[in-house]
């Protein structure tokens, strides 16, 4: 059932008509009917973000004159007759680690604040060659590590539902650029959690495909999977037209799946009458979790028993999945961050340096334990969604929490040791290689938002799609939208 009563913070916008708030699915339709020109979709976005952007501080970096010239070279190649891609005329924010040939793109660090790439990074280069307009870059945490957006070259980003809070990270500056309005869609990575703990704290869709989904390019590790790009947007529908551009092989990614990314574009019909759905609220006691972030998943869990599935309370062995991710996360940060480290010493977040100096000192006994571990856990998930279709699970343990924070200092009263372990709930997941999104699940007392995350089994992205689109017509969360000042 729809909320009845919005939250304080969210609102059902008045102005749903308008250009900003439409969804991308629809905009892409109207300027391919030309009922819309390129140009207008594109200047409501550059109006939206000047007038809402110092508020959330999401797109660091704006591309007005460059997309307002592209928006009219779309239009002019559609009144030529040429055919147009599935994002055509559709503005869209690029994560600041993802390189947009000539555009400033600083990974958050004073090292690289003046760097301008001059090759755009795979996920770019299939948007625009879809018709995507880049407006401009969205805010990251430094080097996108931790997921609560802030960094010494921009600042930190801010929750649109409540400024005081965080937008989660590290694709907090493209979550909170679409719920604020700024774009349509917005591409992102996750490594622990970065796509699916940010739509969490922003009422948006975010989906961690399975590894090889959305290749990556370029990678000085291309064979490893614990990081990935991926879509994300307002609607399930968005996120999965989104895919379905991001997603198919590439010869430059060895780790590419093969299947055409064409077949994402729409979710997979028929809800989820019929499924079999494991839910754990608060992981079975095994990770602390806030009450009113528990009660959002029991509820989710009732709305798809109401909907027709079968729903029990059940976990898979998520054994060994702290060790496997934090220690191959050290060695990728140590061979990723180092050289930089060296480089440029004192000039590196020190959570960033520390993780490294942890990869360095790492035998190639513990990384090859790691790696046992990784085959596990893709095993134990396997035979466990042989018995069910879905696993139901908090995405983020805690809501929104205090801006001004690097990290929750605890949760549920348990104190965490470092800025990684709040956010065990996604990245356990990240280890078992299992496709994952966080879907709006609802808002607590305080009007702040809080996702719920769907787990499915290995490479079932179109059918978790699908079980999220059910979710999110019974229920219209994603609808409510945030109120920012005075702004249309």
């Amino acid at each position: 059932m729809h909320d009845t009563h919005p939250p304080a913070g969210a609102a059902r916008d008045e102005h749903d008509d308008a250009l900003h708030w439409t969804g991308a699915a629809e905009l892409a339709r109207m300027v391919r009917e030309r009922r819309v020109s390129a140009r207008e979709v594109v200047a409501a976005h550059l109006d939206r973000i000047a007038a809402v952007e110092p508020q959330v501080n999401a797109v660091v970096t704006v591309c007005a004159d460059r997309a307002m010239e592209e928006a009219a070279a779309a239009d002019e190649r559609l009144a030529s007759g040429a055919a147009p891609g599935p994002l055509h005329g559709l503005p869209v924010a690029v994560k600041d680690t993802h390189a947009v040939a000539g555009v400033r793109t600083t990974l958050g660090s004073p090292v690289f604040a003046d760097h301008v790439p001059d090759a755009d990074d795979l996920v770019v280069e299939r948007m625009r060659a879809a018709g995507a307009i880049v407006v401009g870059k969205t805010n990251v945490p430094e080097f996108a590590a931790g997921s609560h957006t802030f960094n010494p070259v921009f600042g930190t980003t801010r929750n649109p539902y409540d400024p005081s809070r965080s937008a989660g990270g590290s694709s907090g500056g493209a979550a909170a650029a679409l719920a604020a309005g700024l774009v349509p869609v917005a591409e992102g990575s996750d490594m622990g959690g970065s796509l699916r703990n940010p739509a969490s704290f922003t009422n948006v869709v975010g989906l961690r495909p399975s590894p090889g989904r959305v290749p990556a390019w370029p990678s000085a590790l291309p064979w490893e999977t614990l990081s990935t790009p991926g879509p994300m947007g307002r609607t399930v529908a968005d996120t999965a037209l989104l895919l379905s551009v991001l997603a198919g092989p590439d010869p430059r990614a060895p780790m590419a799946l093969q299947d055409p990314g064409t077949g994402f574009a729409d979710p997979e019909p028929g809800g989820v009458r019929g499924a079999r759905v494991a839910v754990a609220p608060d992981f079975g006691g095994l990770l602390p979790v806030e009450p009113e972030v528990a009660e959002i998943v029991t509820r989710a869990a009732g709305t798809l028993e109401r909907l027709g599935a079968s729903v029990e309370e059940a976990l898979p062995d998520f054994s060994g999945a702290d060790e496997v991710f934090r220690t191959l996360r050290a060695w990728q940060f140590h061979l990723t961050f180092g050289p930089v480290i060296e480089a440029h010493p004192g000039k590196v977040k020190e959570s960033v340096v520390r993780n490294a100096a942890e990869g360095a000192a790492l035998t190639g006994e513990q990384v090859g334990r790691a790696k046992e571990g990784l085959a596990g856990l893709y095993h134990r998930l396997r035979v466990f969604f042989e018995r069910y279709d879905l696993l139901l699970l908090p995405v983020s343990q805690v809501p929104p929490f205090d801006a001004g924070q690097e990290y929750p200092s605890q949760v549920a009263g348990r104190p965490m040791g470092d800025y990684l372990e709040w956010m065990a709930s996604c990245y356990w997941v990240t280890a078992t290689g299992c496709p994952a999104l966080s879907v709006p699940g609802g808002f607590t007392p305080d009007g702040l938002p809080v996702g719920v995350q769907m787990v499915g089994p290995h490479r079932s992205e179109r059918r978790l799609l699908g079980h999220a689109a059910a979710f999110e017509a019974a229920t219209g969360h994603g609808r409510l939208r945030p109120r920012l000042g005075s702004t249309p």
